[in-house]
């Protein structure tokens, strides 16, 4: 964490030419580099004040305001900004609207929406009116309508948005990514993705802790359980699916020379929660009566353009050890993230796997081997340094991000289609072409980059 706190405040000019990262120079910025980036965040909970804390350490932006309905996480977060040592923020949250008076602000440049799902979409999609440069967490839509919505604004204003899904920046995805990119694999055949994670103790809490220590959601809980919970009493889908998907269509090219064609879904009953509810509150809790709609393990499959399959697993409600569940597939071989296991034609000994350790060291992706130890404590094992200094540099630079508003659309996508198909006994949903025929000609944005 010291090295890393050294790294980031260590970003001005040490000559000509020469810069430290994050402020290596990779493109025409739209700032120079004596200013700062004025970010305001909107939404200070646990998520929020991550990403706050990453800032902070960064010499490069100015934290200039904030904004959340909680009176206590804004205490939180004014706390932080104070023993940082920097200047006071604006603060809003007088009510639910107020966000849309620090858009106004002419000392945001950008802003960080961390917010409840519903409200991913409008926030966002009033700061690109805004003008502001948008990062928004995971997922960024709920409905089709909300996808589209995305796609519009910022075909519209020009403004550019950034769906923040971290597990892009996983030190092993990025290590398979490189190896796809070397063609290793071989012609990609087949994908497998989710969201598998006991969320049991995230859905439910006493109202005192954000994790476990009673049964209780919506209105009598706090944190994540006061409003997501919700989801799984409200709809039937799979509500979560960018952390698997985002990282496996970066690998399929999706929007990019390729693209998301079809998609059928399926759900078994819903059990997990009702029996969490029942063993640790008891038979008689009110939440016991409550009928949840979400079926424990969702399975989705997709094809491509290129014919190609993917399958992504949102598995939440039930006990179980966290996977993404991660496989890629070629004709040459494939990485497997549950055992560890990569087994390559011709290199690996047949039909045995190789420990997938030799294989990832060898194929680390130039972004952590170069800034690996400066991302501890960053969260999330490193992946939120390097997705909050891409939406920094890219909102420095004022150009499109990697994962930008197709990106956010597609993968968000997954949340309304599966909930239609499931509705309807598994039937397959044609996909939206949210690039409108562009996706044909788009090329790959370069992950392989050492800078961002």
């Amino acid at each position: 964490m010291s090295n890393r706190r050294k790294f980031l405040k260590n970003t001005a000019i040490v000559g000509a030419g020469i810069t430290v990262l994050p402020n290596i120079a990779s493109g025409f910025y739209s700032k120079s580099y004596d200013e700062k980036l004025n970010v305001g965040l909107i939404g200070v909970g646990l998520r929020g004040t991550n990403h706050l804390s990453n800032l902070l350490m960064r010499s490069d932006v100015m934290v200039t305001a904030i904004c959340d309905i909680d009176a206590e996480r804004i205490g939180i977060a004014k706390k932080m900004i104070d023993e940082s040592g920097n200047k006071a923020p604006k603060v809003f949250g007088s009510n639910e609207y107020d966000y849309r008076n620090l858009l106004e602000l002419k000392e945001v440049d950008a802003v960080i929406i961390a917010t409840p799902w519903l409200w991913h979409t409008r926030m966002t999609v009033d700061a690109m009116k805004a003008g502001k440069y948008a990062g928004v967490e995971v997922s960024a839509a709920n409905t089709m309508e909300e996808c589209w919505d995305l796609v519009n604004t910022h075909e519209e204003t020009g403004t550019h948005m950034m769906i923040l899904e971290n597990v892009n920046y996983r030190r092993d995805i990025l290590a398979v990514l490189n190896m796809v990119k070397q063609d290793v694999f071989g012609e990609l055949v087949h994908f497998r993705c989710g969201y598998q994670h006991d969320l049991r103790e995230v859905k439910f809490n006493n109202g005192k802790q954000p994790y476990g220590g009673g049964v209780e959601f919506g209105e009598k809980a706090t944190s994540e359980a006061k409003w997501r919970t919700e989801h799984s009493v409200k709809r039937n889908a799979d509500v979560y699916p960018t952390h698997g998907l985002g990282p496996i269509a970066v690998m399929a090219d999706i929007n990019r020379g390729n693209r998301f064609v079809s998609m059928t879904s399926a759900a078994t009953k819903g059990i997990g929660l009702h029996n969490h509810i029942v063993k640790h509150g008891g038979e008689d809790h009110p939440n016991a009566r409550v009928k949840f709609k979400q079926g424990d393990v969702i399975t989705t499959t997709i094809s491509t353009a290129k014919e190609e399959t993917i399958i992504i697993t949102h598995d939440c409600n039930l006990p179980r050890p966290y996977s993404l569940g991660f496989r890629v597939q070629g004709a040459n071989g494939l990485w497997e993230v549950d055992g560890k296991r990569i087994y390559i034609e011709g290199k690996s000994e047949p039909h045995r796997w190789d420990e997938a350790d030799a294989w990832l060291q060898k194929y680390d992706h130039p972004l952590w081997k170069k800034y690996g130890e400066y991302a501890e404590g960053a969260g999330h094992g490193g992946m939120d340094f390097f997705v909050i200094n891409s939406f920094v540099e890219s909102a420095k630079a004022n150009i499109a991000p990697p994962m930008d508003a197709y990106d956010a659309a597609a993968w968000s996508a997954i949340t309304p289609l599966s909930e239609i198909s499931i509705q309807n006994n598994g039937e397959p949903q044609d996909f939206p072409d949210f690039t409108r025929g562009l996706w044909i000609k788009r090329a790959p944005y370069n992950w392989m980059k050492d800078t961002y």
